[in-house]
């Protein structure tokens, strides 16, 4: 990919990368194990329609 890129490409780069973290531990330990994962993509699986 470029390096230079338009900001509003950039921005929902940047949104896409966030949503794609892993479960805090927190999350995991409060719902007692019944969340592990979060259900939306995973970034190997499927690419992002941006």
């Amino acid at each position: 990919m470029a390096r230079n890129k338009p900001l509003g490409k950039k921005i929902r780069l940047a949104a896409a990368t966030r949503t794609n973290e892993p479960t805090p531990l927190w999350v995991v330990s409060r719902t007692l194990g019944r969340v592990r994962r979060l259900p939306k993509r995973n970034w190997r699986r499927s690419r992002m329609q941006l």
